[in-house]
Formats: C-alpha cells, structure tokens, sequence
C-alpha cells in the first residue's frame, strides 16, 4: 500500500516542522528500548515467572516475528488514518505492553504484553522513513540520520542501564527495569497528537504495489536469507550475549554495559558502510571483513569470555555492519525504483521472520542441554550461511531480469509515491 508523496506544505511552520522532527526523533529512540531491555535482565525474567530457558528463547525471538508480521500493516493503517494518530496509536499501545507484561506475574500475559510493546517498534520501523521524505524532502539526510542516531542510543541506553535499574530496586527489580520505558514511548507518542495534516492527501491517489511476484526470484530469496541470518546473528548478541556473560561468572552491570557498547559501535558503521558499499569493487572484502569480525568475536566469546571480552564484543560490533551493507544492496539490485522497493520490502519481511528462529533454537538447545554449546553452533553456522549467501548477492545482476513484471519500460507517471518499507524509504511510480 502506498500514500502519495507530496512535499511539506508550502505554510508549514518551523514550528510546525520543529514538532514533527521532535516527534521522529522520540520515536526512533523508543525503536528497540523494548527488545535491548530484556537481554541484561533474562536470568531474572526467568526466575520471576518461573519459566524454561525454551521459553525465554521465545520472549527474545518475539520481536523478530512481530517486526515480520506487524511491520506490514504500517501502510494499509497510514492509507486509512494520519500517519501521526497511527504512531501516536501505536507508541500508546507499546506503554501499555511494557507496563502490563511487568504488572502481573504470568508468562502468558508478558508475552500478549510483548506483542503489545513490538507494535511501537514494527510500525516506527514501516512509517518514520516516509514521514521523513514527506515532511524533510530537503533534509531527508539529516533526518534519517538523526532517528538512525536516536534509534541506536535509545538501545544502547536500555542495554547499559537495564542491569542497574533491576539491582537497585531489589526484589522484582527486572521489573522496573523493563517497565521504566514505557514512560519513554509515552512521551514520544504526545506530540504526534499535535502534528497537522498534510495537505493535499487524498485516499483515491492510494494504490497497491504487488508483491508476490518476488516468490519467483532467486535473488529475492537470497536477499531475504541474507538480511535474515544477519540479523539473527544481531538479535543473538543482543537477547542472550549478556545471560551468557553472566552464566560465565561477570556481573550484571558489567555485562549489561558490554552490550551497550557493542550497540554503540554500530552507530558510525550505519554512516559509513553504505558508502563502501555501493562500489562494486569493495562489496566481497567488505564482506569478508565482516564474516572475519564474527568469528573472532564468537570465538574469543567461546574460549576466553571473561579474558578481553570488550574486544570480542566489539568485533561482534563490528561484524553487524553487514546490515547496513545489505541496506545497501537493495538499491543495488534493482533497476528501477519498483523493483528496488519491492525487493526491500520483502526481503526484510521474509528475512525477520527467518531471524527470530534463531534466539528461540538458542533457548530451547540451552534448556536441553544445560549450556550454551547450541548458541555457538548456530551462530558458526549462520556465518557460514551469512558468507555462502552474501558472495551470491553480490555478484551484479537485478532481480528485474528474474521477474519481467518489474523490468523497466513502462512509461514514467505521475504523481510519485512512496511505499514504506521495512527499514529505508524507497520511492516508485504507480501502475494505471
């Protein structure tokens, strides 16, 4: 689904403008608060509800599986509704998550409350790219890269102090600890309220853009399986890094702030990848690069977790690149810009749902065996998958030359519109 794309309204306010850009950048720091929380706090998790490691695995594949299932409605509900009411809508129902998954002590009301918390986090992740092309079309840069920013401290921050917060409350404290940020998203969803409409928007210019078609395409499938495994191999550090640390013999705290940083070091690489990325040339040693950072990092993690364990976290850091690398590659692997969107779309659709097996397997193999020997063969064998996948991708040839429905040809129309994607705004044009 799609909404047409029209530039800011030639009345629009700084103030006006100065209230949206607020609103996105509240936003993109609530994105992942909810799913970098969990991790620092999992052994308690478990014990306050009293539930096997299978299910704890299930609480941090979750996110994965709404952002898969969830995301997609973002356009049909922005087609119907204001995109602020949408968000606003949407950040309220996450306060409501975060609070009633900590409020009672029953594992099946924490999950339906993780589901209520991911919806913040999947339709930010559909609707803030369009919102920032339609209202910033001449400061689209600066825009993304500050929700980018937002985004990767808010996680960072929930990582870090998650562990504190739980300590210094005492018993019961991973409550306040996962709990604390649903008064974040509630603050975040209150200036959407205030967003004006956009003129110009008419429901009759909406139109579909039809997907289906990319089951038939070698390279989509590949795309999806690579942007899946990695961020499998992303949400394994996140969701079970720090229990591991801590099962290892560190403390809270400290394994708590380890994720942080490897949080934050994701920040320059989101800037700068894409740039080496897009040269034909750099793509397969960047990848190599990549593949090398993990397993280095998973390695040290294996044979000396308490020896050096900031370096192994931050090549685990630097190994994540390979998300904004594969970012990248969407635009690379399309010739028009309908192919690019759907390709992106779907990728990251099939790709999250790929994703979110791979912390669920790491919780069932840890009940069953009593140890995280599961946790290194899946995440050895994703960089395998990950460096077998990724060569293939990036040998150059587009997915229009394997679906002729979005080959290029069709005479350009107006207007242009803009399909939100799972993670990067694209742009096409619509079919009569």
């Amino acid at each position: 689904m799609t909404r047409p794309a029209a530039a800011p309204p030639a009345t629009s306010s700084r103030r006006g403008l100065l209230l949206v850009g607020t609103a996105i950048v509240l936003t993109g720091f609530n994105l992942r608060t909810a799913v970098n929380s969990v991790g620092p706090v999992l052994e308690e998790i478990e014990s306050g509800l009293g539930i096997s490691s299978g299910l704890a695995g299930l609480i941090t594949s979750m996110p994965l599986i709404c952002f898969a299932l969830i995301g997609f409605a973002g356009p049909p509900l922005a087609a119907r509704y204001r995109d602020g009411h949408v968000l606003a809508a949407a950040l309220a129902v996450m306060t409501l998550g975060l609070l009633a998954r900590v409020s009672v002590p029953n594992v099946w009301v924490f999950l339906l409350g993780t589901v209520a918390t991911m919806v913040g986090g999947a339709l930010g992740n559909v609707l803030l790219p369009g919102l920032v092309k339609r209202w910033f079309p001449d400061r689209t840069g600066l825009l993304v890269g500050a929700y980018s920013t937002a985004l990767a401290i808010g996680g960072a921050v929930a990582s870090v102090s998650t562990g504190p917060i739980a300590e210094r409350a005492g018993v019961d404290g991973w409550r306040w600890g996962l709990g604390i940020w649903a008064a974040f998203a509630l603050v975040a969803a209150l200036p959407w309220l205030f967003v004006p409409v956009r003129p110009g928007a008419s429901r009759g210019n909406h139109t579909a853009v039809r997907l289906r078609a990319l089951t038939h395409s070698r390279l989509a499938w590949l795309m999806a399986a690579f942007f899946g495994l990695q961020a499998m191999q992303a949400y394994v550090i996140v969701g079970w890094t720090a229990q591991y640390l801590r099962d290892q013999g560190m403390s809270q705290h400290t394994a708590g702030a380890l994720v942080g940083l490897n949080a934050l070091i994701v920040i320059p690489l989101n800037a700068v990848v894409p740039l080496g990325a897009v040269r034909q040339h750099l793509q397969r040693p960047m990848l190599l690069g990549f593949v090398a950072c993990y397993l280095a990092g998973w390695t040290g993690l294996l044979l000396a977790p308490l020896t050096l364990t900031w370096l192994w976290v931050c090549l685990l850091g630097t190994g994540m690149g390979t998300f904004a690398m594969v970012l990248a590659l969407f635009g690379l692997r399309g010739r028009t810009p309908e192919s690019v969107s759907a390709l992106s779309t779907v990728a990251q659709g099939w790709g999250y749902a790929l994703a979110g097996v791979g912390p669920l397997l790491v919780g069932l193999l840890r009940g069953i065996t009593g140890g995280y020997t599961g946790m290194f063969v899946i995440v050895y064998l994703g960089v395998g998958l990950l460096l077998v996948t990724g060569w293939t991708i990036c040998r150059e040839r587009y997915v229009d030359d394997e679906v002729p429905g979005l080959a290029a040809g069709r005479p350009p129309e107006p207007p242009v519109t803009e399909v939100a994607g799972a993670d990067a705004p694209v742009v096409v044009r619509p079919r009569p």
